[in-house]
């Protein structure tokens, strides 16, 4: 028998250069522990049916546990004229069970499957456990910034829209801004997962098979809610490979976005931040240098991530129905994509929780930007000033302020007594970050109380 699974058609060898182009095994080798638990669910259905008898099933049950634990200790070798992982596997399984005296038993177990229904099965299974996986990281994540804000639970800083400051939060607020988006993130890929957990295998090549198979038996198996519905579907889907690698760039965009926050807040002009030495580097020349890499090495590795998404859409969007040999590019893809953003989420989960706000240093300047503008103005409109004018009024107000180079609480009561008649002292209550996150009354809002109660519901259920 030729090595290869297809060899009886061909009259001539398969020439090398085409065996190097065409393999995928230095790809597709990590899959072994999912092709192996598939295969023996296979073979247990195969024996349930009559195709196989018990007794053979369970050699080959037993041989597949064998090849997994010499797999998982480097002990088979890989070689490009195997192509892949599954030609691998079973030309390991023929070749011991000869070995063992007992024929063509090692050949009956392809039976009624393809490996095109084989691979989507086996990625299947991959991505399950990728995305659980990510969700426990992105739960541990989510839990150190929880942790950073309940560090630093009352302190205030600067909010930024369009890189100028706006008005003051709570740094929890600020830390729980995060939680929400990782728990989008969660809640997208249990979504994905919804559709991964489908069973492929059965479908064989396009159209099924004549023989009596049971799929609800092998997706019982192997813990798959449903069955696939279309062999031809199954054969041409990679839809749920471009759906998580788009959670993974969803996941990935978010840590950019927060890379690039701290980034600048570790410069000596926001001051804001101090990252912990074991998580930055120095400068070759510059002795004085410490560089947050980490966070612009997570901040450059989404471009990866979202190149790895624009990858499979390509390779997806030419493709007619059912399998096509350019699917094989989906797992370097996938892969890497998976690995680039885990790496990602381990290394932020540590450094979030060992970094610091520098708390002097964010107090000192406080006062600067008229953080407590927009209080101001609604402090006018809870009284009656149309919002519009309220507007306008505080921002004369802040014109004037910056020409003398004043804060708004420096301003005299008469000021506020224009715009509000006889309301001028109550009104400038709310001046100052200190008195300005007091007025918060809204519900998701910086209010202190909003963002206790916050915090607990967080605490219970990240705990």
């Amino acid at each position: 028998m030729s090595q290869k699974t297809w060899g009886g058609r061909f009259s001539a060898p398969t020439d090398k250069l085409v065996e190097q182009f065409t393999e995928s095994i230095s790809v597709d080798s990590r899959l072994f522990p999912h092709d192996i638990r598939a295969s023996q669910a296979h073979a247990v259905m195969l024996s349930e049916v009559g195709l196989l008898t018990t007794a053979e099933a369970g050699k080959i049950v037993a041989a597949l546990d064998d090849i997994r634990e010499d797999l998982e200790n480097n002990r088979i070798p890989f070689r490009t004229a195997l192509e892949d992982i599954h030609t691998h596997i079973e030309s390991e399984l023929i070749f011991r069970l000869d070995k063992q005296g007992l024929g063509d038993l090692g050949r009956k177990l392809h039976t009624a499957r393809s490996r095109n229904d084989q691979v989507v099965t086996d990625l299947k299974l991959w991505t399950r456990d990728s995305i659980d996986m990510l969700d426990h990281l992105l739960a541990e994540l989510q839990r150190s910034f929880l942790d950073f804000g309940l560090r630093h639970r009352d302190v205030i800083i600067p909010a930024y829209t369009h890189m100028q400051r706006a008005q003051p939060v709570l740094v929890p607020h600020y830390a729980l801004a995060y939680v929400e988006k990782f728990q989008r993130d969660r809640d997208r890929l249990a979504d994905a997962r919804k559709r991964v957990n489908v069973l492929p295998l059965g479908a064989a090549a396009l159209a099924g098979s004549s023989l009596p198979i049971n799929r609800y038996s092998v997706a019982k198996q192997l813990g798959f809610d449903e069955v696939a519905r279309n062999s031809l579907d199954v054969s041409s889907d990679r839809d749920f490979a471009a759906e998580f690698v788009f959670g993974l760039s969803l996941i990935a965009v978010h840590l950019s976005n927060w890379s690039e926050e701290w980034i600048l807040w570790t410069t000596t002009e926001f001051d804001t931040i101090e990252l912990p030495d074991e998580f930055c580097t120095g400068s070759s020349i510059m002795p004085h240098k410490k560089n947050p890499d980490v966070l612009e090495l997570t901040r450059g590795k989404t471009g990866r991530v979202l190149g790895h998404l624009h990858h499979l859409l390509v390779m997806m969007k030419g493709l007619p129905m059912a399998y096509n040999r350019d699917m094989q590019e989906d797992k370097p893809a996938m892969f890497d994509a998976a690995d680039t953003v885990t790496a990602s989420v381990q290394i932020a989960a540590a450094l979030v929780r060992k970094a610091k706000i520098k708390t002097a240093s964010v107090a000192a300047r406080l006062d600067q930007g008229f953080l407590d503008a927009t209080t101001l103005m609604e402090s006018f409109i809870s009284r009656g000033v149309p919002m519009r004018t309220a507007h306008e009024a505080v921002g004369l107000l802040v014109r004037e302020c910056e020409q003398k180079k004043l804060k708004l609480s420096d301003l005299p009561t008469s000021k506020f007594d224009e715009v509000c008649p006889g309301e001028g002292a109550a009104v400038r209550a709310v001046l100052g970050v200190a008195n300005s996150i007091k007025a918060f009354q809204s519900y998701g809002s910086t209010a202190p109380h909003s963002v206790e109660t916050q915090l607990k519901e967080w605490q219970a259920k990240l705990a």
